[in-house]
């Protein structure tokens, strides 16, 4: 359970998300750490790093009247964001706490707030809601009357200590109702997400000499890997939060009633959890009460990497006594969150006694690089999006660091806010930086319409180990908020797609412009005769291809005029 110490952390997060909303000091002290709490939360959820798009996803009352001066009733629902990837509709409720109470738990009336903005989607009669929530309302409806299949999922987000009971009838009744999955995350969760490079931590465990497999790289190799059958009452044991416990064996499993997960353990975890109830959670709860004796062979186990490992057989080679130091779980973290959500609830000795998973354990001693290889490699083969899977390459922690060298925060990771003693010139995600990477290789289009196939298809051309010159990468991150900063100066409409173009422009045309302006008013002089007849908005324009030629024949002709 988290304590006040985790909570001071997460307000002092939240406030660094705040400067990004250039707050003045009076709404810093009175909203900043609130506001700031809805973006951290918003980006460790949902995956979106990008602050713009965060911002656009918040519906909340105080939030638009405060920033925007913008009069908009939320109707109980603070958030809402739509993942076309999944086809799912995130709705998010949000509650900040000003000061720790360890006894204070999320509210069912909270919930039920959420119902006046559900309401006109049932019944689809909009006539009187503001203007924002009508839009988003609006959205939601169509997506749901279309053919294709979409669910609903409710959040319940707060720097509570504990989480709203799920099992109660009315949140059951209310789930039935209005067909739609219900989640919570608090404090314990965001902790989990937002956790730093932990310090080593040390386990040691015992099994039958049976249950091992050892494998060698070669005959000389002092390093060796192990493939272990380990029940999951140890498993607990050993990555719990309690050091003496997972440092001493024992047969006394009671003992691992009510422990907590040591989250420091998923730092190099690719996958999130943050309380989604998906069905292969739902799956690994449901073998471990009715069928633990299966588990063994219905889960695909986990993967640890250690700095140390200390192994040797015991008792005439009948035991395997292994210690391991500075070890991380770098794949199987839902399993291992979902076997701990059952020991909370459900708690059954004999259960976790007799149900057994395959443990893969590598010694890769102080190479962070092959610890990040083994967890990139071994988390391929699970359905964990692109994105998330390219952020633990080697190849993007380099290019982190060395942005990081340039006062550049490159976030790979949800949640990341830096080093606290660091005043980072600009914030910029993993995903626009392969956007403006790809429009300066020539295809602004692409680098927005085809956002997912940028970490697939053409990854490995935006990213090349080879080629990429990090020197460039900083350039170009300048010159786009340079083009952000002036674009908010001036008279236009300014959104993401135009910087592109406008660094695309920029690369184009033979003869450099004097001023970022200049290139701005080139940029909209084109934007208005493309199509001109035609109904387009300029989003709209912006994602075709013929766009794309028409600003380079245009730019090109701009060039021998000058």
């Amino acid at each position: 359970m988290a304590n006040i110490n985790d909570f001071k952390n997460v307000n002092i997060r939240s406030k660094k998300y705040s400067k990004y909303l250039n707050l003045t000091d009076e709404q810093e002290r009175v909203n900043g750490a609130r506001f700031g709490f809805y973006l951290l939360a918003l980006e460790c959820i949902t995956n979106t790093k990008d602050i713009g798009e965060l911002i656009e996803m918040i519906i909340d009352t105080d939030f638009r009247s405060v920033m925007y001066r913008q009069r908009n009733n939320d109707l109980g629902i603070d958030a809402v964001n739509i993942n076309n990837d999944e086809q799912v509709i995130q709705l998010f409720n949000f509650k900040f706490r000003e000061k720790f109470r360890a006894d204070k738990g999320q509210e069912l009336g909270d919930m039920v707030d959420g119902i006046k903005f559900l309401l006109p989607i049932g019944n689809e009669r909009m006539d009187e809601l503001t203007e924002l929530t009508k839009e988003k309302i609006s959205s939601i409806i169509d997506l749901l009357n279309s053919d294709d299949v979409w669910k609903i999922e409710l959040y319940m987000v707060s720097n509570d200590n504990k989480s709203l009971t799920l099992t109660d009838p009315t949140v059951n009744q209310f789930k039935e109702n209005y067909g739609m999955e219900v989640n919570t995350v608090i404090l314990d969760d965001i902790v989990s997400y937002i956790s730093e490079l932990p310090d080593d931590l040390n386990a040691k465990f015992v099994v039958d000499s049976t249950s091992v497999m050892t494998y060698e790289v070669d005959n000389l190799s002092t390093s060796k890997s192990y493939l272990i059958r380990l029940s999951l009452a140890e498993l607990i044991r050993i990555t719990c939060s309690d050091g003496e416990l997972r440092d001493t064996t024992t047969e006394n499993y009671l003992k691992l009633k009510d422990q907590d997960l040591e989250m420091s353990l998923l730092f190099d975890n690719v996958r999130g959890y943050l309380g989604e109830k998906t069905k292969f959670n739902k799956n690994i709860i449901k073998t471990i009460k009715d069928s633990p004796n299966n588990f063994f062979m219905f889960n695909n186990g986990l993967t640890m990497t250690a700095k140390n490992i200390k192994a040797g057989y015991q008792n005439g080679r009948k035991k395997f006594e292994c210690e391991i130091n500075g070890f991380q779980i770098v794949n199987g973290g839902q399993t291992l969150r979902s076997v701990y959500e059952f020991s909370k609830n459900s708690f059954d000795e004999e259960n976790l006694a007799n149900a057994e998973i395959l443990i893969r354990l590598f010694q890769t001693e102080a190479d962070k690089g092959l610890t990040n290889d083994i967890a990139e490699y071994t988390n391929s083969q699970n359905a964990i999006s692109s994105i998330d899977l390219k952020s633990i390459s080697n190849f993007q922690i380099q290019l982190e660091s060395f942005l990081k060298s340039h006062d550049i925060l490159y976030v790979r990771k949800s949640g990341h806010v830096g080093e606290v003693e660091t005043d980072y010139r600009y914030r910029i995600s993993m995903e626009k930086v392969a956007q403006i990477i790809y429009t300066n290789m020539g295809y602004p289009d692409r680098a927005t319409n085809q956002k997912k196939a940028l970490f697939e298809k053409y990854y490995d051309e935006i990213f090349n180990e080879d080629k990429l010159d990090f020197e460039l990468v900083v350039n170009l991150i300048d010159k786009y908020f340079l083009i952000d900063q002036e674009y908010s100066k001036s008279n236009y409409k300014n959104f993401h797609q135009k910087y592109l173009y406008i660094l695309y422009i920029m690369k184009k045309m033979e003869v450099e412009l004097d001023t970022e302006l200049e290139y701005i008013d080139l940029l909209e002089r084109y934007i208005t005769e493309y199509k001109k007849d035609e109904n387009i908005s300029d989003a709209r324009k912006l994602i075709q291809k013929g766009f794309k030629d028409y600003v380079e024949s245009r730019a090109m002709l701009h060039s021998t005029k000058i």
